[in-house]
C-alpha cells in the first residue's frame, strides 16, 4: 500500500513539473537502500552531476529506502514503470534471468572493482544471452563490490575445516563450495541477517567488511574471517527503455555519458566503506583472523569447480553457461594486478539494452 501511495506522489509530482516548465525533464530514481547507505551516497553523487551537467534541463526525484522498489523484483518495477530509475538486482531477482545470476561467480581470482567491471563489460558484449536477459532496461551502471569474507557470532574460523557444522547466509553462488566444505549454506534476505545473527538462527554471514558498520553486524557478530571469497560485477542501476527512448537525444547522450560517473562513484564509495568497516570493527571488538595461504587456494580452487558446474547446469535453462565461464577465467588471468581488461576500454555499454 505504501509504495502504491508513492507511486501516486511521484506520478503527481512529475505532472506538476510538467505544468511549471515544460523544457525540464522530471524522472524518478528508487531504490531500496537509505540515503545514509554507501550505495545511495553514490546515487546521490549522480543525481547531482545529471543536474549540474544538464543545467537543471533534467531533475530527478529520489525514494529512498524500498518506498518504491523491491529487492527481488526491481528488475521488473524498472521494466514496468515503477520508477523511470532504479538500483536492480539481477543477483537476486526469482527468474528470468538465470546467466545474469549465474555470472557473478564465474569470476575467481578476480583482482579489484575496475577489473570486475571490465570484465564483465567484456563479457556482456560477447555473450547476447546476457543482453537478452535485460530486455526492457537501459542500464546506466554496472557495479562491483568488495570481496567477502565470513562474519561469525561467537566461533572464530582459522582454517576451512572450521567451517564444518556452520550455518551461514551465504550467496548463491558460494552455497556449493560452503556444502563441500561442510557448512550448511542458507538464503535469506540480507534485511534479515542482523535478527538472525543476534537470536542464533545463524552462525555467521558471508559479507564484506563494510557490513560491520553499514548493517551494524559487529552489534552482534565478534570474528571476521579475511577468506577472499570471489565475485563478479552486474548491471545494477537501469532506466526503463520506453522513457529511455521518449528522451531528446542530448539527455540520452548525457546520461550514457553519466555511466562512468556512476560506476566511479559507487567504486570509491564501496572501497570506502570497506575501510570505515574495517576501522568500525576493531574499534568495537571484532577480531579479525587471516586465512592460511594453503586453505585460501584450496577454496579457490573449489570454487572455480563449482563454477564450472553452475555455468553447466544453465544449459536446463537452454543457456550455454560453460563458454562464458570460461571466457570470465581467461580475461581474468590475462589482465594483470587486476585491471581491467583491453575489450572493456573506451565507452561503456555503447549500444541499447533493451
Amino acid at each position: 500500500m505504501m509504495r502504491f501511495v508513492c507511486l501516486i506522489l511521484a506520478l503527481c509530482a512529475l505532472a506538476g513539473c510538467a505544468r511549471r516548465d515544460p523544457d525540464v525533464v522530471v524522472l524518478t530514481y528508487a531504490t531500496p537502500y537509505p540515503p545514509s547507505h554507501p550505495f545511495s551516497q553514490a546515487d546521490q553523487q549522480w543525481i547531482d552531476w545529471v543536474q549540474r551537467e544538464s543545467h537543471g534541463r533534467i531533475k530527478i526525484h529520489a525514494f529512498w529506502g524500498g518506498a518504491l522498489l523491491s529487492s527481488n523484483q526491481s528488475m521488473e518495477e524498472i521494466r514496468h514503470g515503477v520508477a523511470d530509475v532504479g538500483l536492480i538486482t539481477p543477483i537476486y531477482t526469482l527468474g528470468n534471468a538465470h546467466a545474469q545470476r549465474a555470472q557473478v561467480g564465474f569470476y575467481g581470482h578476480v583482482g579489484s572493482i575496475e577489473q570486475q567491471v571490465g570484465v564483465y563489460k567484456c563479457l556482456i558484449a560477447t555473450f547476447p544471452v546476457l543482453r537478452d536477459e535485460l530486455d526492457g532496461l537501459r542500464v546506466l551502471a554496472v557495479q562491483g563490490g568488495n570481496l567477502p569474507g565470513i562474519v561469525t557470532r561467537n566461533r572464530p574460523i582459522r582454517s576451512l575445516a572450521d567451517l564444518r557444522g556452520l550455518r551461514l547466509r551465504a550467496p548463491a553462488e558460494n552455497t556449493g563450495v560452503l556444502r563441500q566444505l561442510g557448512a550448511d549454506p542458507v538464503d535469506m534476505p540480507m534485511g534479515n541477517v542482523y535478527p538472525a545473527l543476534a537470536k542464533g538462527v545463524i552462525d555467521g554471514v558471508v559479507a564484506p567488511a563494510d557490513t560491520l558498520k553499514s548493517l551494524d553486524f559487529a552489534e552482534v557478530a565478534h570474528h571476521f574471517v579475511t577468506l577472499r571469497i570471489s565475485r563478479g560485477a552486474y548491471p545494477a542501476r537501469a532506466m526503463n527503455a520506453a522513457r529511455w527512448n521518449a528522451l531528446p537525444a542530448e539527455f540520452q547522450a548525457l546520461l550514457a555519458r553519466s555511466q562512468l560517473v556512476w560506476e566511479a562513484a559507487l567504486a570509491r564509495t564501496i572501497v570506502r566503506a570497506e575501510q570505515t568497516g574495517q576501522a568500525f570493527g576493531h574499534q568495537h571488538g571484532v577480531v579479525f583472523t587471516p586465512i592460511l595461504a594453503g586453505d585460501q587456494a584450496r577454496f579457490d580452487a573449489l570454487y572455480n569447480r563449482d563454477s564450472a558446474v553452475t555455468a553447466k547446469a544453465l544449459a536446463r535453462f537452454g543457456i550455454d553457461g560453460l563458454p562464458i565461464f570460461r571466457a570470465a577465467q581467461a580475461l581474468i588471468h590475462q589482465s594483470p594486478a587486476g585491471a581491467a581488461p583491453r575489450c572493456a576500454a573506451g565507452p561503456s555499454l555503447p549500444q541499447e539494452i533493451q
